[in-house]
């Protein structure tokens, strides 16, 4: 009997043997439906040769093929190369590319077609209908009864006598094509040169990498449409990344404007239905562009020929939980195992990206102006120390006058703080008590509008207390340090006529309020916008003019590697959305170290400058991009059972050439979500693969039930 490999959705390390029954036609790729203890589980046939060692009477037979397009096998590879880089088991990688199939067939929709004419008695309104159907296609049952000007009853009583019958609509591609030649806006002589090597690239039919840089305001995303146009008329499928899809509405209408309808889009806010439908439609090739979160790259798309990453710098790109990876990095790979070109795009690029264009690996296209004439904005710091805000308050008196005479000419501002809530600490001024997560080592942030304390970490919320909890003092809970959501309550108070509109993941919830917010900025519905980190994502806002920075500072404290590279990023980001049209922007940094690198390179507008200064202090030390760093994450119910492992882990540390351990010790997040957490650091030079090492080192220790040891391969939090 033929046997094959069917690797299942769960943690397993390999593919298990099935049989195939003669009566079944079974190759790789196929959705089937195989026996799993006492139950029935869908897995995909895998590649390679199955397991001879087993004999064959001990398996059990594939029990289905199911009606479902096959995993495509560049998508397979992927899938491998995934669950070997990051360690993890393929059954686990593999789900996030079958999570939505579902063993039950998709509700076919029906019409209504003649039937028999000879017998029944057919009135005037039966005759419109059949008239109506006369061409021999179903039609709909609502658009029947519109087209013949008859109920849906007469449709009834004519099934009734056998006059029409219930039948299949003919398929239809769930998704219109977008329109490649469709006009679109022209292009500088910059951006369409630009424009013509990223074409060149998706006309070649390889791998390649080209990064797209440029000011932020340049017409980078027009530029790499013009990729997505080629890859159209090539006939293959075009894939762009986003790290907030659900953020993205300008994106999405920007799309719409060049190609004249909308993507295939993925991300978590779809509902079931569409995300079974839209994974079928692209399976089925019926899907010529998708743009979705990092969770697409999964997609079971058979010809790509284009991967885009927008705003490849952006931190969201890394998934933190269950299988641990960076979709830039993976779309890279998925490109080359479709032999596609990848397209990288980010005013500010990461330093991985960098070291590579410098390496000669990737290609690079830079946008050293703004498009149409509009000009950067100035960048100007004030000197908190020089121009306190008044006590109590967080804006200070140059700010607070900038915006007032921004709003006073019938111009946009925008204050930038990235900290949700209303403050991030509360404590009590007559014990000293600080309000703590129970469940991390995290303290609670109020939300005052909700009326709660809430943990950003664990989701753990308690009501705000009258009563403080340690030595039961009334009304001694202070709050300490600015969120939004007090920088909202100081801005009314300042600009009483000031129309005001908050955008941070809490108050917008989804694409819709985000879309909905950024057409009241664009129509001018709003003065002042008070934003998080969302509002330093792609937001074109042609009336706004002044940023300001309330807390430049608050990125930069901690040992984090990447912390000054982060905050450069961020901050130039969201400067960026000042004066994108003909009246020039002004971004204001309050900081307490005007003299800091990363203030300074805020200033002169240099970034380059920054990022060569960043590269030479990390390369003496190996540190990335100029090494590889892996973390083991152990998490234990107890402190001592985490202790434990991290010493025996530490105590089996691999040595030699270019290898280096750091830790164990406590994470900065020593207790998450109840779990006591300990981390230990590889570090090794560029040209030492860690996979090998890693696998060899958790080999020697063995983890006891209730403990577990995460691998985080190329962390970027470190927490």
């Amino acid at each position: 009997m033929r046997r094959v490999p069917v690797l299942l959705p769960y943690p397993f390390d390999r593919p298990f043997d099935y049989v195939v029954p003669e009566d079944l036609d079974v190759r790789p790729g196929a959705v089937v439906l195989v026996p799993l203890n006492r139950r029935e589980s869908v897995g995909v046939v895998w590649d390679g040769a199955p397991d001879d060692a087993i004999p064959v009477e001990r398996l059990k037979p594939v029990s289905a093929v199911l009606d479902q397009p096959d995993l495509p096998q560049a998508l397979r590879q992927f899938i491998d190369w995934v669950a070997q880089y990051t360690l993890a088991p393929p059954g686990d990688v593999m789900a996030m590319a079958l999570r939505v199939i579902d063993r039950r067939p998709l509700d076919q929709p029906t019409g209504w077609q003649i039937a028999d004419t000879g017998s029944a008695r057919v009135t005037p309104a039966r005759q419109r209908v059949l008239d109506a159907l006369a061409s021999g296609s179903p039609v709909a049952g609502p658009a029947l009864a519109r087209m013949a000007g008859v109920g849906s009853g007469v449709l009834k009583a004519m099934a009734e006598a056998g006059l029409i019958a219930a039948a299949p609509m003919p398929a239809r591609p769930m998704f219109a094509s977008p329109d490649p030649d469709h006009p679109g806006p022209s292009l500088s002589d910059a951006q369409a040169e630009a424009a013509r090597e990223l074409v060149e690239a998706v006309a070649a039919r390889r791998f390649s990498v080209t990064l797209l840089d440029g000011v932020t305001g340049s017409g980078k995303t027009e530029v790499y449409f013009d990729a997505v146009a080629e890859s159209l008329r090539q006939g293959r499928q075009a894939l762009v990344l986003l790290p907030e899809i659900a953020l993205s509405s300008q994106w999405l209408e920007r799309f719409e404007r060049r190609f004249g309808v909308a993507p295939a889009v993925w991300h978590s806010d779809l509902g079931s239905r569409q995300r079974r439908l839209t994974w079928r439609s692209a399976a089925l090739g019926e899907t010529p562009v998708v743009v979705g979160a990092r969770s697409a790259l999964f997609l079971p798309l058979p010809d790509l020929g284009l991967v885009v990453v927008d705003e490849e710098h952006e931190t969201a790109f890394k998934q933190e939980e269950g299988v641990v990876y960076n979709a830039r990095d993976m779309a890279v790979v998925r490109a080359r195992l479709s032999a596609a070109p990848a397209i990288l795009v980010s005013a500010t690029p990461s330093l991985e990206t960098l070291a590579n264009v410098e390496a000669g690996r990737y290609r690079r296209r830079t946008l050293r102006s703004r498009h149409a004439g509009a000009v950067l904005p100035e960048v100007r710091a004030i000197d908190m120390r020089d121009a306190p805000p008044p006590r109590g308050s967080f804006l200070s008196p140059p700010l607070a006058d900038a915006v007032r005479e921004t709003i006073g000419r019938g111009e946009q501002a925008m204050l930038f703080l990235n900290r949700r809530g209303y403050a991030p600490l509360t404590l009590c001024r007559s014990c000293g008590h600080r309000m703590q997560c129970p469940n991390c080592t995290a303290w609670l942030v109020e939300h005052r509008a909700r009326r709660h304390l809430q943990c950003h970490h664990c989701g753990h919320t308690m009501p705000t207390a009258p009563l403080c909890p340690s030595c039961g003092a009334a009304h001694s809970l202070a709050a300490v340090g600015p969120g939004v959501e007090r920088i909202t309550e100081e801005a009314a108070l300042l600009f009483p006529e000031a129309r005001l509109l908050v955008m941070a993941s809490d108050t917008l919830p989804g694409p819709h309020a985000a879309a909905a917010a950024a057409r009241a900025i664009t129509e001018r519905e709003v003065d002042l916008v008070i934003g998080t980190q969302i509002v330093a994502k792609g937001w074109h806002f042609p009336h706004l003019t002044l940023v300001g920075v309330v807390d430049a500072d608050l990125g930069l404290a901690g040992g984090d590697l990447r912390a000054a590279e982060r905050t450069v990023q961020l901050l130039h980001q969201v400067g960026g959305r000042a004066g994108r049209a003909e009246t020039p922007g002004t971004v204001l940094l309050q900081t307490f170290s005007p003299e800091h690198p990363v203030m300074e390179a805020l200033i002169a507008g240099d970034i380059a400058a920054f990022m060569a200064r960043e590269a030479g202090e990390r390369r003496p030390g190996h540190w990335p991009p100029y090494g590889r760093l892996a973390a083991l994450i152990i998490s234990a119910d107890s402190g001592g059972a985490a202790d434990m492992i991290a010493g025996a882990l530490g105590r089996a540390a691999p040595s030699g050439e270019g290898v280096w351990v750091l830790g164990p010790a406590p994470a900065p997040l020593a207790i998450l979500r109840g779990r006591h957490r300990r981390r230990l650091l590889l570090k090794t030079r560029r040209d030492v693969a860690v996979q090998p090492i890693l696998r060899d080192w958790l080999a020697r220790v063995d983890v006891p039930r209730g403990t577990r040891v995460d691998v985080d391969v190329d962390p970027v939090s470190f927490l």
